[in-house]
């Protein structure tokens, strides 16, 4: 997690970055789990030694492995291409569908915005790797896919603003097209031959650990690295992609269970249920069901480092089940992701069922055994610091989940009070905590206050706060008791509906008392000007836009020209894009002094900004006297969250037109 000026900086340095990276290939291969799950069901089912034809050879008495052409299995042997003809669906999908969707995603991820243009690119440059290489091109598609997206995203600011009306779209369809062709033929030239070595090279190494029995020794790497959160570079880096090849060859790979092996997980927390103490001990037993069965092992690594002696026992826990494996020859077909049990074993072929299961329940034994010693030789009541622990593993992992917070903050009671944090306290926080508000309202929850604050104002008497992820730093300083949940998008981040279920899940049944929310004196002048309605922008920079929202309300007499310098100040702390393609720039809290009187100016751009990597086409400058920003953020949230009118100010011909569906946004003093 990045911070701001003047916080404190997270402890790690190189490792930090080693875990970035980490989760950055991590994020290109998740979201695309799926279709390796789909590859792997039709690995299982139709390849030769599959499901259907070893079920086959038993019912209809043939032998198992036949070879391609000793029996016609019709269409299965058809699919499966492994008849006379080849072809099929297993090899196509594992040589260009999987790489080029993990070279989409990382175009996208590094072009900035999620935007599909850097997509698009990184997935025609992975082609030239996929097809410049005769293995599986995974590691090639992490390269090649975001160099794709990330250069794109460059060569476009360089003409960002100069390109003249009506040209747009052919200057971005050609630059997309010819700068995809020369990445995708120096794919071809370098990275396929390149990669194509490097996996040959790994895979030798995997090979000679394997041939000497000395593949169980990888534990003493991965383990340690599960709880420093360098295993998304390790495991989608390395394992996945040479497993993947490996099970193509021989139809299973241990490689997929060196690091996913629920095993020593599951026998760390059962120590802990029988041997722990106090909060450790009380929270293992639910942490079992979140870690063996849904698959989320991070819920054991605050365990670990309460206790950094502990990774003796998941070390040897996980030779344990590498050894198993590697004794009787099983593996998984294609990734275990999550590493739940169930995965495991969906992903097992049949015969590998049994020894993947075993390799399971003797690394949980194993590290059961040696946990349980090691806590049973403590001497005195000391239970561990599991909320510093906590706290260590997310400073490490750069980000928070609702899970850990409740283990960070041991707070299990009732939330009563929800705070906003931003750095002023004033645009961000107020639109955030008005979504967020009207979730907890329509939940029931009336009893429930939603406020917003600037950080430097908060008091540690929140039961929950919400901060922007650059922030949270900083808020975790002003109120370490307090539950903590980082947002990246304050118009509609999923993390609402995480605290609204803790919400219902601490609170019970809600009242359904509405939230009350104080009405304030407004000024007089009009709050948003016709003159201060832009149609069209034109091609702008964030910081163009910001100037000219600015602008405006210096001409429109509501601000002092020094507010302007102020708004990109703020923008500089954090920034002030929302999601849903909004930004608000406003001035720092210090600027107040600058606002005359409240109002809104509105600029749009159809071609849309890049805004700190997000897409912006709905640019709204704000200045607000006193507290009039919390109703006034509140009412702009409304209307943005609403498809409908997002829509009709995209069609608007005329400032009337966009006066319309902003005239719900009223000051505090004239809006019930």
């Amino acid at each position: 997690m990045s911070s701001t000026t003047g916080a404190p900086r997270s402890p790690g340095g190189a490792r930090v970055h080693v875990q970035r990276f980490g989760t950055f290939l991590s994020n290109m291969v998740l979201p695309n789990i799926g279709a390796f799950i789909a590859w792997g069901f039709i690995t299982a089912l139709f390849i030769q030694t599959g499901w259907i034809t070893l079920i086959g050879d038993k019912i209809f008495g043939y032998p198992a492995g036949l070879d391609a052409g000793q029996y016609d299995y019709g269409f299965v042997s058809k699919l499966g291409g492994w008849d006379a003809d080849g072809g099929g669906i297993v090899g196509p999908m594992i040589t260009y569908l999987l790489p080029i969707l993990i070279g989409y995603t990382g175009g996208r991820m590094a072009y900035g915005g999620d935007a599909i243009r850097g997509g698009v690119v990184g997935a025609i440059a992975t082609m030239g790797a996929v097809t410049g290489a005769d293995v599986p091109m995974f590691l090639g598609a992490m390269v090649m896919g975001p160099l794709g997206g990330w250069s794109m995203r460059k060569l476009d600011e360089s003409w960002e603003g100069k390109i003249k009306p009506g040209f747009e779209m052919l200057v971005n369809n050609f630059s997309a097209g010819i700068w995809g062709m020369i990445l995708a033929l120096a794919g071809f030239a370098v990275a396929g031959p390149f990669v194509e070595q490097f996996s040959k090279g790994a895979g030798h190494a995997v090979d000679w650990l394997v041939g000497h029995n000395l593949m169980p020794l990888a534990s003493i790497f991965v383990e340690p690295a599960k709880v420093l959160f360098l295993n998304n570079a390790i495991n989608h880096g390395v394992f996945t992609p040479l497993g993947i090849n490996e099970a193509a060859e021989k139809g299973h790979s241990l490689l997929f269970l060196v690091e996913a092996n629920p095993g020593p997980g599951l026998g760390l927390l059962l120590a802990f249920t029988f041997f722990g103490k106090g909060f450790a001990k009380a929270s293992a037993p639910g942490a079992i069901l979140i870690q063996f069965v849904g698959g989320i092992h991070e819920i054991y690594f605050p365990y670990v480092l309460m206790k950094p002696k502990l990774i003796v026992a998941l070390i040897l826990g996980g030779m344990t089940g590498v050894a198993t494996n590697q004794a009787l020859d099983t593996g998984l077909r294609s990734p275990a992701s999550p590493g739940s049990i169930i995965a495991v074993w969906l992903s097992a072929p049949a015969s590998s069922l049994f020894g993947v299961t075993l390799s399971v329940v003797l690394a949980a034994a194993v590290t059961f055994l040696v946990a349980s010693f090691l806590l049973r030789m403590e001497k005195g009541d000391d239970e561990g610091d599991l909320t510093g622990a906590t706290a260590a593993m997310e400073a490490m992992k750069g980000k928070k989940s609702l899970a850990s917070s409740v283990l960070a903050t041991g707070h299990t009671g009732a939330i009563s009070s929800i705070v906003f944090a931003c750095d002023a306290g004033m645009g961000s926080s107020a639109m955030g905590a008005s979504v967020l508000r009207k979730k907890i309202q329509d939940a029931g929850y009336g009893d429930v206050t939603v406020v917003n604050k600037a950080i430097s104002s908060l008091t540690d008497t929140y039961d929950l706060v919400v901060t922007h992820q650059d922030l949270t730093d900083r808020a975790t300083q002003k109120t370490p008791s307090a539950v903590h949940v980082s947002v990246d998008n304050f118009m509609s981040s999923p993390r609402y509906d995480e605290v609204v279920e803790l919400v219902r899940e601490r609170n019970g049944a809600g009242s359904g008392a509405p939230v009350a929310v104080a009405e304030e004196q407004a000024d007089s002048g009009p709050l948003l000007a016709e003159e201060s309605i832009v149609l069209d922008g034109g091609p702008a920079t964030r910081d163009d836009a910001i100037t000219r929202a600015g602008e405006l309300l210096v001409a429109a007499g509501a601000v002092d020209a020094s507010y302007v310098a102020a708004m990109h100040a703020r923008e500089a702390s954090v920034s002030t894009a929302m999601g849903n393609m909004l930004a608000i720039p406003h001035g720092t809290n210090e600027a107040k002094a600058d606002i005359r009187r409240t109002a809104l100016s509105f600029v749009h751009y159809p071609q849309g900004i890049n805004w700190n990597g997000r897409e912006v086409k709905y640019v709204v400058g704000v200045a607000a006297l006193g507290n009039e920003h919390l109703k006034l953020m509140a009412q702009l949230a409304e209307v943005f969250v609403n498809p409908e009118r997002v829509r009709e100010l995209e069609r608007a011909n005329s400032p009337l037109d966009v006066m319309g569906v902003l005239g719900q946004v009223r000051r505090p003093a004239q809006h019930a």
